[in-house]
């Protein structure tokens, strides 16, 4: 008892300090309980956006990393550029996921909540940093209203894992380098470290704000007044440094297995980013990779940031230079000005940057939405100087208003888009004349207008069988219940574009469109019986068999039953889900009869490849998985289909659509060798023949050396083996049709001594035979 009264003053203490900060704060309180209330309500209005899927992967390589699997870990990301993203953000998703024990649906709308949230923590901190700045709780609230109420980042909140966390630790950054400059402690600028580790963890261009702190510092140490202030200045600018490089290294698992190697691909990567997009800007389509023109960036922020911020942006950037020029000395020492001329700097800097650097920028400018903390921060800036111009008290009252209604008008806006405020335009633009947006600008990219169509034609439709076809539509799957999920199916390219179902439907259109431009268009189709897929969907969705469509015989069996039907191969696999990126890509080999049939840069490999995702190929209906493979005119003599992953082979499987056709002549007579083969001469071909052959014999590589009667008949560079080394693969000169292999294989046309052959396996030589042939040339 005496123990757990001693802890009685410190509950005391803090259960006093809470109620204090809640009276001083009852403002953010309020606010912040009613931007929860509003995320609540619309977390279920927004669709999984293109990035989603990668960016979770992301989370989940570290975490797999963490439990002895990094060395394969960093190759799971799919894209070689996503692999720099740091998984600051990401980890602490995956393991709520996990500790929760999270599946489906569930896991989209965990991640959306806990992104949001992690968005309003940014706009708690905008809230303090102005209150630093300008001691004004009144200013502090309208600063974190203007950063919260951003119609695009406020929507990417809830599907932007990857931007938007970005831009609120930038904004945590900015509030913890103004304290560390107020206060001048070695703790400060050491959790100031932590925080800018962070932010460069999430991406590598947080090094703007790192370089520029060092700089500061550097001046500080200019500047600096005897031995004792050097010495604080050197220690507080070194214990930064170190915060960022230990904290960048901690939150970032998969650089522990090999910290030099991993550090020299991680920034490799960052360096030479290429994703090879078209922008659409002002009517232009620019090519990502050559870099955006200067106005790329100020236009796009100009065009899609609510005019209110815009003006007092303005306002607090031209009083920022204003007194900058009056008063230049404060801007060498940690005044004031000196960090409102930061907050320029950093946009201006940044846009340079990455005009001269011909940075890899698309999708509009979500990849420097960060911009917009420094941007949010210069209108409370001019703010406060319009207010702070005058004493009386009615005109203080006019400026909290001209906010207040400027809040209204955006609240309007984004209330009326809803939930699309991701292709938010101000009245900047022209957004009355039809279509003029969508021919001037990227509208819609993230696709959430996909997640619209569906539940449109659901709430239409709510008894019938439905198959949606559009482009990544496939990605929304996640989102529905089990009860649509029953009946909802999605697809992204088997189907011309339209939504398909078991009912009449083809007089029906849905269209989803914002400032009179149409962003996305959906027309009713009935599958027509006359065509092969569409027949196959057409039983999938009446719920019907799909073996009368199929042919008799399976060409192969593996995890998928697969079908040739004349042109084209049909994979076929029950209970499966098969519609989403998670699920591996499906290698096609169609090795033909004659090699001249290949395109010229095939013909060294021996095969096409017509390999497809099942996204891209395939469709998911009534828990049926099917994907067709148009096949080439050319005749095939074999197919090697399978899938790996990152782990090696999940599965793959070889056979031929039709048997190596032969002379009769050619097997007449005994065979020339027998071992595991009969070999037959046949003119100038040695034909091999095995009756019962198993898929793993036929698989095996043969090798096939030629002996010649005069050595000179032997190529140059094969004149010091004695031999011609005719190797080759039973899928290139033969067929494994109905368990018989057949091979036929070409000879040289000099006079041949002694032929050796066979086959070798994982232990060795698994059978050979040598032999001479006579009578041929």
């Amino acid at each position: 008892m005496p123990l757990l009264r001693s802890f009685v003053p410190f509950v005391n203490d803090g259960a006093l300090a809470v109620r204090r900060l809640a009276v001083a704060h009852w403002a953010l309180l309020v606010v912040c309980a009613l931007f929860l209330l509003a995320g609540a309500l619309v977390l279920d209005d927004y669709g999984i956006s293109v990035d989603e899927r990668a960016q979770r992967l992301i989370g989940t390589v570290a975490l797999d990393s963490l439990a002895g699997d990094g060395e394969r870990a960093f190759e799971r990301v799919a894209l070689p550029q996503d692999r720099y993203y740091g998984p600051a953000f990401e980890a602490p998703l995956i393991l709520v996921e996990r500790a929760l024990g999270l599946e489906g649906r569930d896991i989209w709308l965990s991640r959306r909540a806990l992104t949001h949230l992690f968005f309003l923590a940014g706009g708690v901190f905008c809230y303090l940093l102005v209150l630093r700045m300008f001691g004004s709780q009144l200013l502090a609230l309208a600063a974190m209203a203007l950063f919260l109420l951003h119609p695009r980042l406020y929507a990417h909140s809830f599907f932007n894992s990857k931007d938007v966390p970005f831009a609120v630790v930038f904004m945590i950054a900015l509030y913890l380098t103004h304290r560390a400059f107020r206060r001048e402690t070695l703790g400060a600028f050491l959790l100031c470290g932590v925080g800018m580790g962070m932010l460069v963890n999430l991406r590598v261009i947080g090094l703007v704000l790192v370089a520029a702190v060092l700089a500061l510092r550097a001046l500080d140490l200019l500047l600096a007044r005897g031995v004792a202030d050097r010495k604080r200045v050197l220690l507080t600018g070194g214990a930064f440094a170190l915060a960022v490089a230990l904290t960048y290294y901690a939150a970032f698992p998969v650089l522990w297995t090999d910290p030099f190697g991993r550090f020299g691909q991680v920034w490799s990567l960052a360096a030479n980013h290429i994703n090879p997009a078209t922008n659409l800007f002002r009517g232009e389509g620019l090519y990502a990779p050559d870099g955006p023109p200067l106005e790329y960036i100020p236009v796009w922020m100009g065009i899609t940031t609510p005019p209110l911020v815009l003006l007092l942006a303005v306002i607090g950037a031209a009083g920022v230079l204003l007194r900058a020029g009056r008063r230049p000395r404060n801007l060498w020492r940690a005044t004031p000005l000196r960090f409102n001329l930061l907050l320029l700097l950093l946009i201006v800097g940044s846009i340079v940057a990455i005009f001269v650097g011909r940075s890899n920028i698309y999708d509009g400018w979500r990849q420097v939405y960060f911009l917009y903390a420094p941007l949010a921060l210069l209108a409370a800036l001019g703010l406060h100087w319009l207010l702070s111009s005058t004493d009386r008290g009615w005109m203080r009252a006019g400026g909290y208003s001209l906010v207040g209604a400027g809040v209204a008008v955006v609240l309007v806006s984004m209330a009326r888009i809803h939930p699309l405020e991701d292709s938010y335009y101000n009245g900047l633009v022209d957004r009355t004349t039809p279509d003029y947006l969508v021919s001037q600008y990227e509208t819609g990219y993230w696709m959430q207008s996909h997640w619209s169509l569906i539940r449109k034609i659901s709430e239409d439709h709510p008894e019938q069988k439905i198959l949606v076809a559009l482009d990544n539509i496939w990605k929304q799957y996640e989102l529905l219940n089990d009860s649509e999920k029953g009946r909802i199916s999605l697809s992204s390219r088997i189907l011309s574009r339209g939504f398909y179902s078991d009912q009449p439907v083809s007089d029906q259109e849905y269209a989803i469109r914002i400032y009179n431009n149409t962003i996305a268009l959906l027309k009713g189709k009935q599958p027509e019986r006359r065509g092969k897929r569409e027949a196959l969907l057409r039983a999938a969705l009446a719920g019907e068999p799909l073996a009368p469509l199929l042919p008799d015989a399976l060409a192969a069996q593996a995890p998928f039953d697969i079908y040739h039907d004349g042109e084209m191969l049909v994979f076929v696999r029950e209970g499966y889900w098969c519609g989403g990126e998670e699920v591996e890509p499906v290698f096609v080999h169609l090795y033909p009869v004659d090699l001249a049939d290949l395109p010229g840069e095939k013909q060294q490999y021996g095969f096409e490849n017509r390999g497809f995702y099942f996204w891209d190929r395939g469709t998911w209906v009534d828990e049926r998985c099917i994907a067709i493979v148009p096949l080439p005119s050319w005749p095939i003599a074999n197919i090697h289909a399978g899938q790996y992953d990152y782990g090696g082979r999940l599965w793959d499987t070889r056979f031929s659509l039709a048997p190596l056709e032969l002379d009769p002549a050619a097997l007449a007579g005994e065979p020339v060798a027998s071992s595991f083969f009969d070999i037959h001469r046949n003119g100038d071909e040695l034909v091999y023949v095995r009756e019962a052959c198993t898929s793993d014999e036929a698989g095996r590589a043969f090798f096939l050396h030629v002996t010649p009667v005069d050595a000179d008949d032997l190529p140059a560079e094969r004149g010091r083996h004695g031999f011609d080394n005719l190797d080759f693969s039973l899928w290139q000169r033969g067929s494994w049709y109905d368990g018989r292999c057949v091979a036929a294989v070409p000879l040289p046309g000099y006079a041949i001594a002694s032929v050796r052959t066979g086959q070798y396996d994982e232990t060795g030589e698994r059978w050979s035979v040598e032999f001479t042939l006579t009578g041929g040339e």
